[in-house]
């Protein structure tokens, strides 16, 4: 079943730190977002392996929209 990680902040795609087929494990870091001048890890809270990347670096997100989706 899938899983979708999602942004828990409004900012800016920092860094992705993920590709598609990676294997992540509950607390890998997938990406970082930068609000207001800070970074902030977006952490899985699930394990399995990333399926879709939503995002692109530089990209603006709002809090709840989807960053990784895991299979």
């Amino acid at each position: 079943m899938a899983k979708v990680i999602k942004a828990h902040i409004t900012g800016t795609v920092w860094k992705i730190e993920v590709k598609a087929g990676d294997a992540v494990e509950e607390g890998t870091v997938v990406a970082i977002l930068e609000s207001m001048k800070m970074e902030m890890p977006v952490e899985s809270e699930d394990e399995g392996s990333v399926e879709t990347i939503h995002v692109k670096e530089g990209q603006p997100v709002t809090e709840g929209d989807p960053i990784v989706t895991l299979g």
